[in-house]
C-alpha cells in the first residue's frame, strides 16, 4: 500500500494520534510488549522429574520398604531417584529462559508525534497509527511504515540474516515480498544504522515480525534426542518386565506358603535388584566428560542428552552469515580499466598486499593510487586501535571493507583526510546509490570524488572517457556473477580558477572513470575442510540464509556445499505444501531469502524424511528453527541471547570447523555411552535372575526366605558399580574409524541383537556363579555347626563380592564392544584401574568396616572366600572372549 492509504486506514496523520485515542487503541491492541505463555513453576518442574514409570516403581518400592520397617533399604532407594530429580530440574529450568531474552530486544522510549507535539514515551505504549521519528542510532520499536526516509538504512541481520544493511525508501512493495524485500518496512528490534525518517506504527507486541518469532517459540515443542527415545524405549520395556516378573515372583512366594509381607519383600527385592539404578548416572557422567572434552574444542552444550545426539546427526542445517562467512566485508578484487588486481588479507586484517593479477607483482601507486585514495576519501568509515589492543570500528562495512583495502595499500584514511579536507558532501543514498565528495588537494586543487553503483556513476562519466561504458558494464557483470558487491568509483578535476567550496549540481558530471572494487562477506576458510568432513561423514550440509540466491549460490560453490547449484527462494517454498517440500529437500541444499517460518518448515521437512537435524544460527530469525531441530547450534560472539538460548550447543569461537569436532566428540560419547549400557545392563539383569532362582526354589527357615542378597546389599552392587566402574568407560579414547562411518541408523534398535544376546549370556553367568558361591558358601559353613543366621551373612557377602568380582572383569570386556582387551591396549586408559581400585576399596569396607556391617548386614570374610570369588567371575573374561571372536568370524 502507499503510505498515504496507511494513513489513511490507520486514521492517523503527521500530527499523530490524541491521548482519548492512544487509550482507546491501548485497551484494544494491549501494550508494546512480547509476553511469555505461562508454563509450570519451579515446583511443578522439578516434581515433573518424578513422572517416569522407572520411577514409579521405585517410589511405590520405598514406601513399601518403610511399612515393613525396611527403612535404611527405603532411604537408598529415595536418595537415587532424588539426585536423579535434581539433574533433570536444573536441565529443564535453563531451557526455559529463552523467550524472556526477546524483551531485551525492545527498548525503553521512542519518540513520537501525539496532538502535533513530539514526545519521547516508553515504546511498551506505543500503539498502531502512532507517528514515529527515528534517526540513525535508533533501535526501533515496532513494525513501521515508512512515511519520510533520507539516506535511511537499517541492520536487520537479526531477522533477515543478511550481513549488509538494509536500505530503505518510502515506495511500495510487491504484495508477497519477504522481509528483507520490504524497503519501506522497518522492523521492531533492529537498528538504525545511517539517516533519518518518519514513519506510522502498524504492528506491536506479539503482531510484529519479532514478536511472530516469539509466538513460534512458543508453539515449536523441542524435539528429543534420539538418545532420550531409546533410554526411553529401553525404561518402558523393563518396567514392563520388572511388574510382570515382580507380579510372578509375588505369585510364586504365596504359591510356596511364604507370608504375605516376605512375599512383598522378595516383589521389592526383584524390583530393586532389576531396575538399573545407576542407568541415569551412566548417561550423565559419560555425556559430561563429553561436556567437557567439547568445551576445550570450542563448544558448549547446554543439554546433556544432545551430546550424543551430534554423533547422530544427518543433515547440518546452516545459516551463512557468521557462519559460513566471517561477517567482515572484504574487498578481493580491483579492477582499474584494464588489469585485475587481487587484495590478499581477510576481514579486519590489515595485514595484505595487493597484487597484479596477470604477473603477482605488487600494484603500483600510478596504476591505483588515485582509486584507492578515493576509497579512503570518499567514505565516512573510521577505524583506530582500541585499547585492548582490537579495532575500533564505526561505520557501514561497504566502507570499512574500502578502509582496510586501503590499509593494505599503504594509505592511512586518518593522515589523508588531514591532507586532503572534505569542503562538502552528498551523502550516499538508497534512491541515487551514490556518494560524492569535494576535497581540497595539498596543492590547492579542488578534486571530486565520486562512488556508487555501477549503473549509476556510468551515466556521470566524460562521453570522451578512454574506457567504454560497455567495458565497464560487462566487468561489473562478470564480477557480480560470483557473488561480489560491486562499487564504481570516479574523479573530476575543477579549473584552478573555480573557487566554489560546494557541490552544485552543475559539478556532476564528465568525471573521469578510476576503477571498480568488487567486495564480498567471504568464506572462513577452515569451513570448506570442516565440510568436506561432514561429507566424509556421510552427513549432509545445507545453508539456509536470508541473503541474496546469487550470493548464496557462489559461497556454497566455493565451499563446495553442494553437487548441485539448485536453489530455492523463501517465495517458491511458501508455494510448496508439505509433501512437495518434503521431495524438495532431498535434493536441494541451497535456500536464499527465507523468513522464520520457512526455516521452520524445512527443519520439519526434513525430520519428516527420517533426518537427525543440526540448525546453525545467530539470529532472532533462527530461534524457532533451532529450539524445533534434533540439535540447535548457536553462535557464541556474534549471535544473540535469544538464539543462544533456543540452541542445544553454543560456537565459543563461531567457528564452523568447531561444528564437525563438536560431531567427531558426539560419535565418540555414544560409543563409551553404549559401551556403559552394556556394561550396567546385564548387572541388573543377572542381579534379577538372582531374586527369581531364589524365590522359586530356596527354601525357607521359620517361614523367611533364604536369599542370597539382600534388598539394600543389591543397591550397593549396583550403585558403587554404576559410578565408579561406569564412570572409566566414558574416558575411553576414540575408536579409529568413528568419522569414516555412516551416521548411526534410528531405526535400527539401540541394542543390535549381538550386545543383546551378550548382555544375556552375560547376566546367566553372572546370576550362575553368584548363586553357584552363595550355596557352597552357605552349606560349608552350615556344615561347620556355624550358626544358621551368621552363615547365611557370610555367604550373602561372598555372593555381593563374587558380584563385584564378575563387574570389575566384565568391565575390561566392555572397554571395547568389538576387540579383545589386547588389541586396544592393556594401559591406554589408565583410569580403569583407578576405578577397579576405588571399587575394590569400598569393597573392603563393605566387608570389614563395622558401620557397614550394621546397614548392610555384612560379615567379614576370609582370604580363601576372597580367592574363590575372584576366580569364578574370571570366567567371564574368557567367555566373552570367546562369544566376540565367534561374531568377528560371522561378520
Amino acid at each position: 500500500m502507499s503510505f498515504d492509504a496507511v494513513i489513511e486506514q490507520l486514521r492517523t496523520s503527521p500530527k499523530g494520534l490524541s491521548s482519548t485515542e492512544v487509550a482507546q487503541r491501548i485497551k484494544n491492541y494491549g501494550p508494546n510488549k512480547i509476553t511469555q505463555r505461562k508454563g509450570p513453576g519451579a515446583l511443578g518442574l522439578f516434581f515433573s522429574q518424578f513422572m517416569d514409570p522407572l520411577i514409579y516403581i521405585l517410589l511405590a518400592s520405598s514406601v513399601i520398604a518403610v511399612l515393613m520397617g525396611k527403612t535404611t533399604d527405603a532411604a537408598v532407594i529415595f536418595g537415587v531417584i532424588f539426585i536423579n530429580a535434581i539433574i533433570g530440574f536444573v536441565q529443564e529450568f535453563q531451557a526455559n529462559n529463552a523467550i524472556r531474552n526477546l524483551l531485551q530486544l525492545v527498548p525503553e522510549y521512542t519518540t513520537v508525534v501525539r496532538e502535533g507535539l513530539q514526545k519521547h514515551i516508553e515504546s511498551e505504549d506505543l500503539v498502531p497509527g502512532d507517528y514515529v521519528l527515528l534517526q540513525a542510532g535508533d533501535r526501533i520499536s515496532a513494525d513501521i511504515r515508512l512515511t519520510f526516509a533520507k539516506s535511511l538504512s537499517c541492520n536487520e541481520s537479526i531477522l533477515t540474516g543478511e550481513s549488509l544493511p538494509s536500505e530503505k525508501s518510502t515506495a511500495a512493495v510487491e504484495v508477497n515480498a519477504v522481509v528483507a524485500d520490504r524497503k519501506s518496512m522497518v522492523f521492531s528490534g533492529t537498528f538504525v544504522t545511517e539517516g533519518t525518517a518518519e514513519g506510522v506504527v502498524v504492528a506491536t507486541g506479539k503482531k510484529t515480525e519479532i514478536g511472530q518469532i516469539s509466538e513460534l517459540m512458543q508453539s515449536t515443542g523441542e524435539v528429543k534426542s534420539p538418545l532420550t527415545k531409546s533410554i526411553e524405549k529401553i525404561g518402558k520395556t523393563i518396567t514392563l518386565a520388572i511388574l510382570i516378573v515382580g507380579l510372578l515372583v509375588f505369585i510364586i512366594g504365596l504359591f510356596r506358603h511364604y507370608t504375605l509381607v516376605e512375599s512383598m519383600l522378595s516383589a521389592i527385592t526383584l524390583a530393586v535388584a532389576a531396575i538399573p539404578e545407576g542407568l541415569p548416572a551412566v548417561i550423565t557422567i559419560s555425556a559430561a566428560i563429553g561436556i567437557i572434552r567439547l568445551a576445550k574444542r570450542k563448544a558448549v552444550m547446554r543439554h546433556l542428552s544432545s551430546v550424543e545426539t551430534l554423533g547422530s546427526t544427518t543433515v547440518i542445517c546452516s545459516d551463512k552469515t557468521g557462519t559460513l562467512t566471517r561477517n567482515e566485508m572484504t574487498v578481493q578484487i580491483i579492477w582499474d580499466g584494464e588489469n585485475r588486481y587481487t587484495v590478499t588479507g581477510l576481514g579486519t586484517e590489515v595485514q595484505g598486499r595487493t597484487l597484479l593479477e596477470s604477473t603477482a607483482t605488487e600494484a603500483k601507486e600510478e596504476d591505483i593510487g588515485e582509486l584507492m585514495r578515493a576509497g579512503a576519501l570518499c567514505n565516512d568509515a573510521t577505524l583506530h586501535v582500541a585499547e585492548d589492543g582490537t579495532w575500533k570500528m564505526v561505520g557501514d562495512p561497504t566502507e570499512l571493507a574500502l578502509i582496510f583495502a586501503s590499509r593494505k595499500f599503504g594509505i592511512n584514511e586518518s593522515s589523508i583526510r588531514e591532507e586532503w579536507p572534505r569542503l562538502d558532501v552528498k551523502p550516499f543514498d538508497s534512491v541515487t546509490k551514490r556518494m560524492i565528495t569535494l576535497h581540497q588537494s595539498p596543492g590547492d586543487e579542488k578534486v571530486i570524488y565520486l562512488k556508487g553503483a555501477p549503473e549509476t556513476v556510468i551515466p556521470l562519466l566524460q562521453k570522451t572517457d578512454a574506457i567504454h561504458p560497455e567495458k565497464i558494464k560487462k566487468e561489473a557483470l562478470d564480477l557480480a556473477a560470483s557473488g561480489l558487491r560491486i562499487l564504481a568509483f570516479a574523479v573530476k578535476r575543477l579549473a584552478p580558477d573555480d573557487r566554489i567550496n560546494s557541490l552544485e549540481s552543475r559539478m556532476l558530471e564528465d568525471f573521469t572513470f578510476l576503477g571498480l572494487m568488487a567486495m564480498k562477506d567471504p568464506p572462513r576458510e577452515e569451513v570448506k575442510t570442516a565440510i568436506k568432513k561432514c561429507h566424509d561423514a556421510g552427513i549432509v550440509v545445507k545453508m539456509i540464509t536470508g541473503d541474496h540466491p546469487a550470493t548464496a549460490l557462489a559461497i556454497a560453490k566455493e565451499l563446495a556445499l553442494s553437487k548441485n547449484e539448485l536453489v530455492v527462494t523463501g517465495q517458491e517454498l511458501q508455494q510448496m505444501d508439505d509433501a512437495a517440500l518434503q521431495e524438495t529437500v532431498k535434493t536441494t541444499d541451497i535456500y536464499a531469502r527465507v523468513s522464520p517460518e520457512d526455516k521452520l518448515r524445512l527443519v520439519k521437512a526434513l525430520q519428516a524424511n527420517g533426518e537427525i537435524v543440526a540448525m546453525t544460527g545467530d539470529g532472532v530469525n533462527d530461534a524457532p528453527a533451532l529450539k524445533r531441530a534434533d540439535i540447535g547450534i548457536s553462535m557464541g560472539v556474534s549471535g544473540t541471547a535469544v538464539a543462544r538460548e533456543a540452541s542445544d550447543m553454543i560456537l565459543v569461537n563461531d567457528n564452523f570447523e568447531s561444528i564437525e569436532a563438536a560431531v567427531e566428540e558426539g560419535r565418540h560419547v555414544f560409543d563409551n555411552l553404549l559401551k556403559g549400557i552394556v556394561f550396567i545392563l546385564p548387572t541388573s539383569i543377572g542381579l534379577g535372575l538372582v531374586t527369581l532362582f531364589a524365590v522359586s526354589f530356596f527354601p525357607t527357615v521359620e517361614g523367611v526366605l533364604i536369599r542370597p542378597m539382600l534388598p539394600v546389599q543389591v543397591l550397593w552392587v549396583n550403585l558403587i558399580t554404576a559410578v565408579a566402574l561406569t564412570l572409566p568407560l566414558a574416558l575411553e579414547a576414540m575408536e579409529p574409524d568413528v568419522m569414516n562411518r555412516p551416521p548411526r541408523d534410528q531405526q535400527k534398535p539401540f541394542l543390535s541383537a549381538v550386545l543383546a544376546l551378550r548382555m544375556i549370556i552375560v547376566a546367566l553367568v553372572m546370576a550362575g556363579g553368584t548363586v553357584g558361591l552363595f550355596l557352597w558358601e552357605y552349606n560349608i559353613e552350615l556344615e561347620k555347626g556355624i550358626d544358621a543366621t551368621k552363615a547365611l551373612a557370610e555367604a550373602q557377602t561372598m555372593a555381593v563380592t563374587a558380584m563385584v568380582f564378575f563387574q570389575i572383569f566384565y568391565l575390561l570386556n566392555c572397554r571395547s564392544l568389538k576387540y579383545n582387551v589386547g588389541a586396544i591396549g592393556y594401559f591406554s586408559n589408565p583410569f580403569i584401574y583407578l576405578g577397579i581400585f576405588v571399587v575394590l576399596l569400598a569393597q573392603l569396607f563393605f566387608v570389614y568396616a563395622p558401620i557397614m556391617n550394621r546397614w548392610f548386614s555384612s560379615l567379614p570374610l576370609n582370604l580363601e572366600a576372597w580367592s574363590f570369588s575372584a576366580a569364578v567371575a574370571a570366567s567371564i573374561l574368557v567367555i566373552v572372549g570367546i562369544e566376540k571372536w565367534i561374531t568377528s568370524k560371522l561378520e
